[in-house]
């Protein structure tokens, strides 16, 4: 509808029967000038006279034996009178008085026809401009619908747009978070990966030098127990080792109260262990030459975790030399209890 409005503009409706109600107007014009012309010449004319035999017919007689008698003359009829002039001019002008007052009466109907067709018309035309009104007042509201409607669809289609725009934005922002803690988590996996790899590396490298200290440790202690025995047995005393005894976790019988405290002290800083630490304790049995040179080193009492046990007895051998007493000399032998740091 609106598409039809926009192509053809409004207009008032076409009259229906103009043209009829023209044609009847025409008409009675034409009668009524046909009527007046020959009323008019009738009165002009004058009339004529007329004549007239009239004749009578004898019915027939028994013709008689004697010869036919001959034949009546016929009668001859006397026209009538002419008419008086005056009657004549009377009846003429009545009869032109009524040919007026029949044209006068059809001049008069076909007026009040015309006036009341026009007056039809005029009806008609306010009727026809009342319904245009209300289709335009209809047309303009409609209109004013539709487009108050299209102004709704447009603030919602709107809305959903911006909806849907924020909704994109917080879900790349969360895309983002997401991937960024995704990122930070892969490179602090890779950072313990690669601490892990390094501490691994480093243990090994530990390991391998503690082993190659060991080795070497083992291969000067035997040297050292041979020059010992050898010495001991060219002494009285026989076997020196065995009076020195094994000492206690203070330091042994010939160490001095405070002697362990410095094998602590050297021990800690070469104690290497990452793991747990709870109810972590090991007792370590050391024999050293006077110097402090490490002679052997063992677990006297186990924590219960080789990993740790291990740990221990390889800080105490990366310790080698032990700190001489207060005496200038090394204990023989002595015990040392190590705890992991941090350890309850």
């Amino acid at each position: 509808m609106n598409r039809k409005q926009s192509v053809y503009p409004l207009q008032p409706p076409r009259e229906r029967g103009t043209w009829r109600a023209f044609a009847l107007a025409l008409v009675m014009h034409v009668l009524l000038g046909l009527f007046l012309y020959h009323g008019i010449h009738w009165q002009n004319s004058t009339p004529a006279g007329a004549e007239a035999e009239i004749w009578t017919e004898i019915p027939p007689t028994p013709a008689p034996r004697q010869p036919p008698a001959p034949p009546a003359p016929p009668v001859r009829v006397q026209p009538a009178p002419p008419v008086d002039q005056e009657q004549a001019d009377i009846a003429l002008q009545e009869k032109k008085r009524k040919e007026q007052e029949a044209a006068q009466r059809a001049a008069q109907l076909a007026e009040q026809q015309r006036q009341k067709a026009q007056q039809e018309q005029q009806e008609q035309a306010k009727r026809q401009e009342a319904q245009a009104r209300e289709q335009a007042a209809r047309l303009a509201a409609q209109k004013a619908a539709a487009d108050k409607l299209k102004q709704q669809q447009a603030q919602a289609q709107k809305q959903r747009e911006q909806q849907q725009a924020e909704q994109q934005k917080q879900a790349q922002l969360k895309q983002q978070q997401l991937e960024a803690q995704q990122k930070a988590e892969a490179e602090k996996k890779a950072e313990a990966e690669k601490a892990a790899e390094e501490k691994a590396a480093k243990a090994k490298a530990l390991a391998q030098q503690q082993a190659k200290q060991k080795q070497q440790l083992e291969q000067e202690r035997r040297a050292r127990l041979s020059q010992l025995q050898g010495m001991a047995g060219q002494s009285e005393g026989g076997n020196g080792l065995a009076k020195s005894g094994s000492g206690s976790g203070s330091g042994g019988t010939s160490a001095s109260p405070g002697y362990a405290d410095k094998v602590r002290r050297r021990v800690k800083p070469n104690i290497i262990w990452a793991g747990a630490t709870e109810g972590l304790e090991t007792v370590v049995s050391v024999h050293c030459a006077p110097d402090g040179q490490l002679l052997s080193v063992s677990v006297q009492k186990s924590s219960g975790n080789p990993q740790w046990d291990a740990a221990a007895a390889n800080a105490v051998n990366a310790s080698n030399p032990m700190p001489l007493d207060i005496n200038g000399k090394a204990p023989a032998s002595f015990l040392i209890t190590l705890r992991p740091a941090g350890s309850s």
